[in-house]
């Protein structure tokens, strides 16, 4: 249905309609949560197995007692285990405690506390980052927190809009950084194609301190079995001559528990050491008895690949739902349009212009929650107000299906009320 070819006579019966199935919802008093992109409590049980791993004299491979102090870097084993996944040197990468975003934070502070590079602090500089959007909006939080200015960049099929990234960047030596989610978008889903990393990797920057936060989230989170490869952006960045370009984060928060895993920063190891200066002023070292668990839990590469195997065989069911609903009800609709990933943990939804937020609101008055409209976006500022992100992981198919069948109806309703508010004002001009 092209909702915007409806006469106001027929937006108005379908509103009654509409209106009609409101109330019948209403009394159901749902109660579903779909903010945020948890796994499911059959996910973490993947995991239970590590409480009963066998730490034997408790001492990784180079012969520290993981138990004590020390090792600043990470436990070696574990090191090596992620320079095997994302194939660079263990001596660019930091093995690290849980959070990811922890990590994004510090290393943000420490440019702008103490530069990068042998630069100069960016504090105080007017800093500015380029923020793809939609996006994850914990970056921009992030950077807003921090006083750093973001300038939004639109995402496309293949990434960033990189022509207005690069004129951008070659321009304005304010311009210190870029966030990118690389491998399946958050929210929209979007790989990065080879020719757009190789041209952030060559790309020029007015700011020779420019660097890229390359949040690698999804590193091996596919929903099918053929997984998607991203290019070693280490290996462009080496070739472009701009080795110390990229700072690559990732975590174990989506394969064992949230917050409770580990993580890891991986660069140059010029930026490595950097890193590490400024590390060993906040701690001693992680939690490398958490580490050593993670390392006997996943063994090696071929491993982790058969436990995220697991994890797509419980999240396929729910994305494809999800995407089933939305073919069934908008199909060859003008009403919203949606990404159908291939891996990571949303859905990006766009509702027609101006309809996001309301369709939020009436779910919400439905009793399902949704992520805040306009959250996909510095200082949650849609200025078309269109974007919804959908985290099917947490809820079973049955809630996932209820709170979907409530977004459509949701947009529905917020797209008829739009349509007849834009037909009224019409209106109302033409007599004047």
């Amino acid at each position: 249905m092209k909702y915007s070819e409806l006469t106001v006579a027929e937006l108005k019966a379908l509103e009654a309609e509409l209106k009609e199935l409101y109330q019948e919802t209403a009394k159901k008093k749902l109660n579903i949560d779909v903010t945020r992109g948890k796994p499911s409590e059959e996910q973490l049980k993947l995991a239970d197995g590590m409480f009963t791993v066998d730490f034997g004299d408790f001492k990784s491979e180079n012969g520290a007692d993981v138990r004590n102090y020390g090792g600043l870097e990470g436990v070696l084993e574990l090191r090596k285990l992620f320079a095997k996944i994302f194939d660079v040197k263990y001596q660019q990468v930091v093995a690290l405690d849980g959070s990811s975003l922890n990590v994004m934070y510090d290393t943000l502070q420490y440019a702008l506390t103490f530069g990068v590079g042998g630069g100069l602090p960016w504090q105080g500089k007017g800093v500015k980052f380029l923020c793809p959007a939609p996006g994850y909006d914990r970056h921009f939080a992030v950077t807003e927190a921090l006083g750093v200015e973001m300038i939004t960049v639109p995402m496309t099929e293949t990434g960033p809009d990189m022509d207005l990234v690069e004129m951008l960047c070659a321009v304005d030596e304010k311009i210190k950084g870029m966030w990118c989610v690389p491998k399946y978008s958050n929210p929209t889903g979007v790989i990065y194609s080879d020719q757009t990393v190789d041209r952030i990797a060559k790309m020029k920057t007015a700011a020779p301190d420019f660097r890229v936060f390359w949040d690698n989230a999804y590193f091996a989170h596919g929903l099918y079995a053929n997984d998607d490869k991203l290019k070693n952006v280490f290996q462009a960045a080496e070739k472009a001559g701009n080795p110390d370009r990229f700072y690559m984060f990732a975590s174990t928060s989506k394969i064992t528990f949230p917050g409770s895993g580990v993580s890891a920063f991986v660069s140059s190891e010029k930026n490595v050491q950097e890193f590490l200066s400024h590390r060993k002023y906040q701690t001693i070292g992680p939690n490398k008895v958490v580490q050593l668990a993670h390392f006997k839990y996943l063994k090696d590469e071929k491993n982790l690949l058969a436990i995220m195997q697991k994890h797509a065989d419980i999240l396929r069911p729910k994305f494809e739902k999800v995407l089933e609903i939305f073919e069934e009800e908008f199909s060859d609709s003008d009403a919203l349009s949606w990404s159908k990933p291939k891996g990571g943990y949303f859905i990006s939804a766009d509702t027609m212009d101006g309809c996001a937020r309301r369709a939020v609101e009436i779910a919400a008055e439905l009793g399902v929650k949704f992520t805040a409209a306009g959250s996909t976006y510095p200082m949650g500022r849609d200025d078309m107000d269109k974007n919804v992100r959908i985290a099917p992981s947490y809820p079973t198919v049955p809630e996932l299906e209820t709170a979907i069948r409530v977004f459509c109806l949701a947009v529905k309703i917020a797209t008829v009320e739009k349509l007849l508010a834009n037909t009224a004002s019409a209106s109302a001009a033409k007599t004047l």
